[in-house]
């Protein structure tokens, strides 16, 4: 369960800062449905851009932002269907697009979720505390970028090897950055500097995506409103609602299949990692390049007995695909295909694990044999705005070419086989809950009844489903008492 004792002296400070510095809360149930943020709010946002350090952006997390990048309102989920000729395969595949939030990816959802609890309880004290946004990336610029709008100091941990974009917008939001050791699969690295911290310095407070399950329930919430209202709109009654297949990374947006499952019981919830690092599939280790899903351990907020299969993609597979989509002889290639030129401006929606989503979500479709009635939804997490140093750093070592494209098209997009995926027994969904053990029990001292409980106890992702009520009565008696949202 998350924690939502009050310390009401530090929930006092927080209450004047808000007030102060005219910051309003959205509760979760007005991020579902923007359409309750009331008039005076949209008005003003009509004046702000999508990414600006300005605290009524925090109504713009959300999955129904108008796709503009200057002074939108909002409309229905931003979501795309995939055309079977880019594919491959007759099954649907549809994707929410999360270039739409602000800072271009979905995860400042994920940190609006682990957040906003500490906030309106007063467990995080923004006047006298730091929050510290341990990451592979997206988080900790969500984090960031939040902190900012609260007028508070931050921390952004995340590996030295992601991507220079990553960097280059975390200079200008964070207080503090903190490179780690390696890239995308060296998430130990970051939970060791996250101890480090703890040790060694006073005031502050450490959000970690892989366990807060603020993380879980704002995508169970969020997130799976958003793909149940997709799902409603694209399908007739002859259609099938066949699963969600998302990769894991800190375990969050996975939720969403939970939340899916309880309309469409037979839906099924696949997990996507890294080929090179396969860690559910094979209890394996090793690096990758898809940045944005960390990995070699199992998130704490994973709920692994609900998880159906685990899907490996080949990074190289991902990185060709991503050319692709976004080289000129790519775009031409496709094009010769019967790929019309409008869709093909929307492929650089895709990030880099955007497309190792794409490409699960074709094996998926595959392995069951799925027909032009059945739809199987995923996440495009982040758009190519942070990955054009990728394609510059592959363009010098090896420029692109039509024959590389008609490779990449046959081999790595449409030619998805069903190797290296897993259909989950009981005991295999054991094997990878167990793995939590060794990261979560032993490294990161959690509880042993808990992690007990999270399999044996169906109540236990229950309770956490049914705070979101709680969390919002929390959120509207925090504005109630700075008095900001009654002037709307």
């Amino acid at each position: 369960m998350i924690n939502l004792g009050i310390n009401e002296m530090q929930l006092a400070r927080t209450v004047d800062r808000a007030r102060e510095k005219n910051i309003i809360i959205p509760p979760m149930s007005w991020q579902k449905n923007p359409q309750l943020i009331p008039e005076g709010i949209k008005e003003k946002l009509r004046n702000v851009e999508l990414w600006a350090l300005d605290s009524l952006n925090m109504f713009r997390i959300t999955w129904k932002n108008e796709p503009k990048k200057f002074g939108g309102g909002f409309g229905p989920v931003n979501a795309i269907e995939l055309p079977p000729e880019l594919t491959g395969v007759n099954a649907r595949i549809i994707a929410l697009v999360g270039k739409w939030f602000p800072t271009g990816a979905h995860k400042v959802g994920a940190a609006y979720g682990c957040l906003i609890p500490r906030l309106v309880t007063g467990q995080f004290d923004p006047t006298t505390q730091k929050a510290v946004w341990p990451s592979t990336g997206n988080y900790c610029r969500g984090g960031a970028y939040e902190s900012a709008l609260l007028a508070c100091e931050s921390i952004a941990i995340l590996p030295e090897g992601m991507s220079r974009e990553r960097f280059d917008w975390l200079a200008q939001i964070a207080g503090e950055i903190i490179p780690t050791p390696g890239t995308e699969s060296n998430v130990k690295e970051i939970f060791d500097k996250c101890w480090e911290l703890r040790q060694t310095r006073d005031n502050i407070v450490i959000f970690n995506q892989f366990e807060e399950q603020g993380n879980y329930l704002w995508h169970y919430e969020v997130t799976g409103s958003a793909m149940l209202e997709v799902l409603a709109q694209a399908m007739d009654s002859k259609d099938r609602f066949a699963g969600l297949v998302v990769t894991t990374g800190s375990g969050g947006t996975i939720a969403t299949g939970d939340r899916l499952k309880q309309t469409y019981p037979h839906s099924k919830i696949a997990a996507g990692e890294a080929l090179q690092c396969p860690t559910l599939l094979n209890n394996g280790f090793g690096a990758h390049r898809l940045e944005g899903i960390g990995d070699k351990h199992v998130p704490w907020i994973h709920n692994v007995r609900n998880t159906d299969m685990v899907i490996a993609i080949d990074d190289n597979d991902t990185m060709g695909v991503m050319r692709l989509f976004n080289e000129p002889e790519g775009k031409e290639y496709l094009q010769s295909l019967g790929v019309t030129s409008e869709f093909i401006e929307k492929l650089p929606l895709l990030g880099v694990s955007s497309i190792a989503n794409l490409l699960g979500a074709i094996k998926f479709a595959r392995y069951y044999e799925l027909s032009d009635k059945d739809v199987v939804m995923t996440v495009f997490t982040d758009s190519m705005e942070m990955y054009g140093s990728r394609l510059e750093e592959l363009a010098a070592d090896n420029p692109y070419t039509p024959v590389q494209a008609a490779v990449d098209y046959h081999h790595s997009l449409v030619g998805q086989g069903t190797d290296n995926l897993l259909e989950l027994s009981y005991l295999q969904r054991k094997r990878i809950h167990n793995l939590k053990y060794y990261t979560w029990i032993e490294q990161q001292q959690r509880e042993l009844d808990e992690l007990n409980a999270q399999w044996y106890d169906e109540s236990y992702w229950e309770g956490i489903q049914k705070q979101a009520s709680e969390i919002d009565r929390l959120v509207s008696d925090f504005n109630k008492r700075t008095g900001l949202l009654a002037k709307m």
